[in-house]
């Protein structure tokens, strides 16, 4: 690998196929009732998201779906780039 090739970066090198399913289980989880990422939405919109666990399962459970947008954002901007080139 010569100086001016780069590594590709976590977001870039981040195998989608295994990560994909495991966002979208832990954006969902628990199915029932309700996920609770739509339950603390909800509460955020309805000014009811107060107590530092319900903060912490909003952040927990939007983490993986923040991740692999930012993934696919990286690897479409990246595919554009040498599209270009």
């Amino acid at each position: 690998m010569t100086q001016e090739e780069e590594k590709p970066g976590f977001l870039a090198g981040l195998d989608l196929r295994m990560f994909a399913p495991l966002a979208i289980m832990l954006a969902i989880a628990p199915g029932y009732p309700e996920p609770h990422l739509i339950e603390k939405v909800r509460m955020l919109f309805q000014g009811s998201l107060h107590r530092p666990i319900d903060i912490f399962d909003l952040f927990m459970h939007s983490s993986g779906l923040v991740i692999l947008v930012a993934a696919l954002t990286v690897r479409f901007i990246m595919s554009r780039n040498v599209a270009t080139e």
